[in-house]
């Protein structure tokens, strides 16, 4: 994902790429001449990007799942100094189907079942995936529930498929799917840059793309 979020960069009109960091460089020169910085790395190595952007006071966009409570927790106390845009899926249709799929749910209740499918490529090591977890707990919130317990996660792994997802609302006498799939991840890319354009000059906050779409 570096490379291409680079590489959109330097075609982008009004974006200039200030640097990029990888492993044992200097983490700190790059975020120091950044306006905004995009974080599509590691859960180790968001620890470090989150230390630097708190010491540098620079807006930060996070693209990486498979953060563990103690990262979430860094994030959330990065979030009080900067306006931090995290998301799990940077996609724009994600972020749609989400607010569809959490007012369905709203709408319904419990007397609609809600499965969660997901298809990815078979180096995908997190399972399910954050969009299907995303997508489970948009439910679980729309619901007023605190965790996903009701909600049905189905999994797979196969070839090189790069994101399809489904939600499926079903009662004894309907039936109510919603579905997402990724064609090119060139889509995350792209909405990584557009919450970086909306991230500069934002108040500190933990921001989401739904936030990134909808809050103004």
């Amino acid at each position: 994902m570096g490379r291409l979020i680079a590489e959109s960069v330097e075609r982008a009109a009004d974006l200039a790429l200030a640097g990029v960091w990888t492993r044992g460089g200097d983490l700190d020169a790059v975020v120091a001449t950044a306006d905004v910085v995009v974080d599509f790395s590691l859960p180790a190595g968001t620890v470090e990007v989150l230390a630097a952007v708190s010491r540098h006071r620079k807006p930060l966009v996070c693209g990486v799942s498979g953060l563990d409570e103690a990262q979430m927790a860094q994030l959330d106390q990065a979030a009080n100094q900067v306006a931090v845009v995290y998301d799990r899926n940077m996609s724009l249709g994600v972020a749609v189907l989400e607010r569809c799929v959490a007012d369905a749910a709203a709408s319904l209740g419990f007397s609609f079942d809600v499965q969660v499918s997901e298809t990815h490529h078979i180096h995908k090591k997190d399972a399910p995936s954050g969009t299907a977890l995303k997508l489970g707990e948009a439910v679980a919130r729309a619901r007023g529930e605190s965790g996903t317990g009701s909600v049905h996660f189905e999994v797979e792994r196969r070839g090189e498929v790069p994101g399809d997802h489904e939600v499926v609302l079903s009662s004894p006498t309907e039936r109510l799917v919603f579905a997402h799939s990724v064609t090119t991840r060139q889509v995350f890319a792209d909405g990584a840059l557009r919450a970086a354009r909306w991230a500069l000059d934002r108040p500190p906050g933990c921001y989401h793309m739904r936030d990134v779409l909808f809050s103004d």
